[in-house]
């Protein structure tokens, strides 16, 4: 088993790299560059010159992508054109903040929407499938921005002209005055901050793992160990959450590998949307800027996410079912 990640990661490394120098001849090839902001009739040619060679971007490509590369060999991720400060020093605050929202992203969406489907699997074809089937459906259809703004507008905006006991915080993870709140009053308003903008992440993957959850289940519960299960007079939560609900889980471990990216991904808009400072508000104003070590540094974490994702599926599998192990 050992031997068979330390395989796997080593075979992650030429995708990782594939997938940072497509995106880096993307960028660099794009129209325009991080100069291009200044461009106005008050700085001389002379001067954007000048930043253009303090920058590294009147060398060719190749020998920039090769500096690059080597920089990066060494983990250095350089120094942000748009924050003009070393990318150590930005990236650890703001993935910490997108890790708390997709940790509990994650867990809503897993534990949500196996809730879901096993309801709906076990009373197949009833008033409560269809009605749960219906709202599945549309939760997974919405986009995440829309649903994030009618959260907004919802448990925020009009909350009390709705008479709703509760007012969401609409933007930014903590409120004025963070730093002045004792320990329990700090926990209390991150999490605050944080439920709307995990619902609009989560909302619609607990949907899609409710209609995986619901199929997988419909599949065990009509095996033939199961019945045998039920005629030996055990209960019926023990049947479900002990002997089905095992062997069920095994194709909805793979989606937790696929999450990970699709998290990251949709909290590129939600995180703008609510002002949350993390690495989806980050690449997107590095994008904006043409922050081309930033938006490097950035897509390797996300390529690394897809990564670790299938490492953990992968751990998940033995867990879930001992008699999958790989030699």
């Amino acid at each position: 088993m050992i031997s068979y990640f330390l395989r796997r990661l080593l075979g992650s490394i030429p995708l990782l790299l594939g997938i940072l120098t497509l995106i880096f001849f993307i960028i660099n090839i794009a129209p325009g560059d991080p100069t291009a902001r200044y461009f106005n009739p008050n700085i001389s040619p002379e001067v954007i010159a000048q930043m253009r060679t303090n920058l590294g971007l009147d060398q060719p490509i190749h020998i920039r992508y090769f500096k690059w590369l080597g920089s990066f060999a060494q983990g250095d991720f350089g120094y942000s054109f748009g924050q003009l400060r070393p990318i150590s020093e930005i990236l650890p605050t703001v993935l910490w903040n997108t890790l708390q929202l997709m940790i509990v992203a994650v867990v809503m969406i897993f534990i949500l929407g196996m809730l879901i489907g096993i309801v709906q699997a076990v009373r197949q074809y009833s008033v409560v499938d269809n009605v749960l089937t219906f709202f599945a459906l549309f939760f997974y259809s919405m986009p995440s921005f829309w649903l994030a703004l009618m959260l907004i507008l919802i448990f925020s905006l009009k909350a009390s002209q709705w008479g709703w006991p509760i007012q969401f915080p609409a933007s930014q993870m903590t409120s004025v005055g963070y730093e002045f709140f004792s320990t329990g009053e700090r926990i209390t308003d991150r999490f605050m901050h944080m439920i709307l903008p995990a619902l609009a992440l989560g909302v619609g993957g607990a949907a899609g793992i409710a209609r995986y959850m619901r199929g997988s289940m419909l599949e065990v519960i009509h095996q033939d160990y199961i019945r045998t299960a039920r005629a030996k007079g055990l209960s019926e939560r023990i049947v479900i959450f002990k002997h089905a609900l095992r062997n069920a889980l095994i194709p909805i471990v793979t989606l937790l590998g696929l999450y990970l990216p699709i998290l990251l991904s949709g909290s590129v808009l939600v995180e703008t949307i609510f002002a949350w400072p993390g690495m989806g508000r980050l690449i997107v104003d590095a994008i904006f800027q043409r922050d081309y070590p930033l938006v490097m540094a950035t897509s390797f974490i996300a390529a690394g996410l897809v990564v670790v994702g299938n490492l953990v599926a992968d751990v998940l599998y033995a867990v879930v079912d001992p008699r999958i192990r790989t030699e």
